[in-house]
């Protein structure tokens, strides 16, 4: 008998995981109902259509955003148009131009031909539909509304790639001016300075402090290459690793929310479009406030975001309204936690997120403008600087030479 894996909610509201054995997801499901348990989510951990997925991605290849996005949105006008969802997803198998994604389409296909929720078929495939879009399909099916729901969730995912992309973009320049600054440090030190050297060597004397220091900068890199290219690479290596941990990745967006200059502004205003946006899809499409809190808390993208909504639906699981914990919470600005008390008071807390997702994405493009205008002088400054050390280190000992010559 097969094996599923269970993400459940009990009478008490608390979320319960586990396994349990069952001839399909439907008897799965109604085996949890009969223990007093409302199934989230449930997946069966073994079987050939698994085996298929998971050798996909274990190639490292990856469905892209834009084609999840298009599928969304085409999925939705042909569930809109009245297609049954079988007849939709051979269509788009048919179409898409994502080679991934259609034999992701033709997998959730066969699983819904023999009976299983659309929802518990795309949750087989966490790498390609994460949790956020599950629930919101899973709430689209209980209502009878999927082709609204993945049609929002086809804007959910424009929206986050908006903000990537602003992001993304300004972040090429000053990529671009560290890649060109590095380079041309390491040429200097390597070719331009040991010129230099030799004609320090027939002069004779006692070299400058600051002439002695890069010379030794260039002696070492020349020397060394094999030793300094390699640590630095492992240097940066290391830094990755250890953000993917839980203890360097707590600590790196704690970090990255007290960057200078404006920085962490940004990301926090990152963090806030994004959280906003997707608790307002989540409550829109239906789903209930204690599993939204907790779904927009795994997708916030910060970890110190990520702990005061945990907290928020703790306190609201206890009775609290969701915006006195906002208040409380240092993370969240005045705004979000006074537009959504007045969007409890009103009834309207989804529009209220809504306007708060769009305002603070206007204010993401306002700070990169910003903040672009900043780092440009900076990093020239900063390159200027680099390159004027060097030079003045290697021109300081004929100063001196032409001093003792007058």
């Amino acid at each position: 008998m097969p094996s599923f894996s269970y993400s459940a909610i009990n009478a008490q509201g608390s979320v319960l995981t586990g396994e349990i054995q069952a001839t399909d997801a439907s008897a799965a499901r109604d085996a949890l109902r009969g223990n007093g348990l409302l199934a989230q989510w449930v997946r069966e951990l073994t079987g050939p259509a698994q085996s298929t997925g998971s050798g996909i991605f274990s190639r490292g290849k990856k469905v892209k955003s834009k084609s999840l996005q298009i599928f969304s949105r085409q999925f939705a006008t042909m569930i809109d148009a009245g297609l049954s969802v079988v007849t939709a997803l051979v269509i788009l198998e048919q179409q898409t131009d994502d080679k991934v994604l259609a034999v992701v389409i033709d997998d959730i296909r066969d699983r819904v031909e023999s009976g299983a929720l659309l929802s518990e078929a795309m949750a087989s495939h966490p790498d390609v539909f994460n949790r956020l879009y599950v629930s919101m399909v899973e709430a689209g099916e209980a209502a009878g509304v999927l082709d609204i729901v993945l049609d929002r969730v086809a804007t959910q995912i424009e929206k986050e790639q908006k903000i990537k992309r602003r992001v993304k973009g300004a972040m090429i320049y000053p990529t671009v001016v560290l890649a060109f600054a590095s380079l041309v440090l390491v040429g200097m030190l390597m070719f331009l300075v040991p010129v230099f050297v030799k004609i320090f060597s027939t002069l004779g004397g006692e070299l400058p402090v600051l002439t002695q220091w890069v010379v030794k900068a260039s002696d070492l890199l020349r020397d060394r290459w094999y030793i300094v290219f390699p640590v630095i690479g492992g240097a940066i290596y290391a830094f990755f690793r250890w953000k993917k941990t839980e203890a360097g990745r707590q600590a790196w967006d704690r970090f990255k929310l007290r960057i200078p200059m404006q920085i962490g502004t940004v990301v926090r205003k990152v963090s806030m479009a994004r959280w906003s946006r997707t608790l307002s899809t989540l409550i829109g499409s239906g789903v209930d406030i204690i599993k939204a809190l907790e779904i927009t808390a795994q997708t916030s993208g910060n970890w110190v975001v990520e702990e005061a909504t945990a907290d928020v639906r703790l306190r609201v699981q206890e009775g609290a309204t969701i915006a006195q914990p906002l208040i409380d919470a240092p993370i969240f600005p005045p705004m979000v936690s006074q537009m959504v008390k007045i969007g409890e008071e009103t009834g309207e807390l989804e529009k209220m997120l809504e306007k708060v997702a769009d305002f603070y994405e206007e204010e993401v493009d306002a700070a990169i403008q910003a903040l672009t205008s900043i780092i440009e002088p900076i990093m020239m400054i900063g390159v200027g600087m680099m390159v004027g050390v060097i030079i003045i280190a290697m021109y300081l000992p004929m100063f001196r030479m032409l001093t003792l010559i007058q």
